[in-house]
């Protein structure tokens, strides 16, 4: 697909916009970005970090399963977690574990030594500190990196949807967990959405990646969309933490994978003309 930078826009620095025709032209893009982030990764650290989120996410995972990647990735250099999870059973059917195994996982060889998903047999707040203990082991060793900036972990990847209320992971609106700054995974029990108790990612490791990308789709996250990229969102429709507008990479970069749909709003603002750019890696 061609796409020509347009100018009335100017994303964030570290930032860059890239807007499709359908979801299909998502996931072919999705696809190569992640390909060549994971090849970059294998190439410099010998491990490739990712991790990933729940909802409709995984949906746009189904081009790595095809050919060339299927054939062409070293899977046996990956390494999966998740940004969040649901406090329930792995078989559950609102387990992002779930959905990643059946949508995902079962489809490329990634060793099931690699896949470290979150004990549901523990507490919720348990289940954040088990988490939390396995990446700082990780670390310890460099499978996953360690931020320059900190003592955060630099996933290589770690992938977001964000929703239509701008959260993205387990990180809502107004919530007192966007404000930690010293922990890497954390719980909450009163998610606005179902089900109420959730681990998550806090926003130092999200923003500690090296690099990071946000899913957004369909005309419902247009507003959410909107206030989070967008200068001067003042006045009572700019949430005090929109948690998509806190995402703001440390020393990586963030690149938006967005549908007409979702950015409609910013095209209404730039007299229909919505700019988006193509990152050569």
């Amino acid at each position: 697909m061609e796409r020509e930078p347009a100018t009335a826009y100017e994303p964030k620095r570290n930032s860059e916009i890239r807007i499709f025709e359908s979801l299909d032209e998502i996931s072919t893009d999705l696809a190569e970005y992640i390909s060549q982030i994971s090849e970059i990764s294998v190439k410099e650290r010998g491990y490739f970090a990712i991790a990933l989120s729940g909802g409709p996410l995984v949906s746009f995972l189904g081009k790595l399963c095809e050919a060339p990647y299927n054939k062409t990735l070293d899977w046996s250099k990956w390494y999966i977690f998740w940004s969040d999870e649901r406090a329930v059973a792995k078989n559950h059917a609102e387990s992002n574990y779930k959905l990643t195994k059946e949508g995902f996982l079962t489809k490329v060889p990634i060793l099931n030594g690699h896949v470290y998903s979150i004990n549901d047999n523990a507490t919720v707040e348990d289940a954040a500190k088990d988490y939390e203990f396995v990446i700082r082991q990780l670390v310890k060793v460099r499978t996953i990196g360690v931020s320059e900036s900190n003592d955060c972990p630099k996933f290589d990847l770690i992938l977001l949807d964000m929703g239509s209320d701008g959260h993205v992971a387990s990180l809502f609106p107004n919530h007192p967990a966007l404000e930690l700054k010293d922990d890497w995974v954390t719980y909450i029990t009163d998610s606005p959405q179902p089900p109420p108790e959730r681990i998550t990612f806090a926003l130092p490791v999200i923003n500690s990646a090296s690099n990071i990308a946000i899913v957004a789709t369909g005309d419902d996250k247009a507003k959410a969309m909107h206030l989070a990229v967008s200068d001067g969102t003042e006045g009572p429709e700019a949430p005090a933490s929109l948690p998509a507008r806190m995402v703001k990479p440390t020393d990586g970069k963030l690149v938006w994978f967005l549908d007409k749909a979702a950015a409609s709003s910013l095209e209404a603002e730039n007299g229909g003309d919505a700019s988006y750019e193509h990152h050569e890696y």
